[in-house]
């Protein structure tokens, strides 16, 4: 940090002379140092897509996910510090029980994310306590009200989008995300769209193997938030590294 924000760091309840919350700039670039996350809303449902990179070939695959679920209709995944996240995960899934034993019926996204957002901004307004170095993606899928999707960010700043991206690959995620046509193709379709995506963007070179998580929450899931079936990964998979093997293929020649 250069010499304007010595001394006002140290507090996330302190502004530098300039207007800025250093200690919320901290989290932020910890999310923008972590695995790429995106997101992707249809006109059927919603499609997450992750870069789980791998620290190890002695570690469980399986183990650290980054996609969770909140509520059988809800779903989340995360970018940025995993304890964080966890934090996170705790207080969201507090508030959807608690909704659903008052009103004996699953929480509306909005409201979830509000009040998860107001948790986030909170943890930046005291000086004993620090941001979350974590941004979450939230969506849900009715056929009432049809699909949801909502990114809320360390400083607790919410929006509602149809695409989505976060982690180190964040600005090329989002030019590759522009190319898809959300409206016109289902989540069958999109999952494909995802994982060639993840593959683009996943850089072999700086870094390691990684494992691709892949969930949805739509109308083929009958409105819950799951892994992609097995099947459907496989050919996702397949789609997206047929992706690279043209493009090495172009570079040859």
């Amino acid at each position: 940090m250069s010499s304007l924000g010595t001394g006002y760091d140290l507090s996330a309840s302190q502004f530098s002379p300039d207007g800025r919350v250093f200690q919320v700039e901290y989290a932020i670039k910890a999310v923008e140092n972590s695995s790429t996350a995106i997101g992707l809303r249809c006109k059927d449902g919603v499609v997450f897509g992750v870069e789980k990179l791998v620290q190890s070939k002695l570690h469980e695959q399986s183990a650290n996910r980054r996609v969770f679920n909140i509520d059988r209709h809800i779903g989340m995944v995360v970018s940025g510090l995993l304890p964080d996240a966890r934090k996170v995960l705790d207080v969201a899934r507090g508030e959807a029980q608690a909704y659903r034993r008052k009103f004996n019926q699953g929480i509306p996204l909005k409201l979830l994310a509000d009040r998860v957002s107001m948790t986030m901004h909170a943890y930046t307004l005291y000086s004993h306590v620090r941001p979350f170095g974590c941004s979450i993606i939230l969506s849900t899928y009715a056929e009432q009200t049809g699909p949801e999707m909502y990114m809320i960010d360390p400083s607790g700043v919410s929006w509602g989008y149809h695409g989505c991206a976060m982690g180190k690959a964040k600005q090329q995620a989002k030019t590759e995300l522009e190319k898809v046509k959300v409206s016109e193709i289902t989540c069958d379709q999109l999952v494909k769209e995802v994982a060639k995506i993840i593959y683009i963007l996943h850089d072999e070179v700086k870094d390691r193997e990684f494992v691709l998580e892949l969930s949805w929450v739509c109308a083929a899931s009958g409105g819950r938030h799951e892994l992609v079936p097995k099947s459907v990964y496989e050919e996702a998979v397949q789609a997206g590294q047929s992706v690279l093997d043209d493009s090495d293929s172009e570079s040859e020649l």
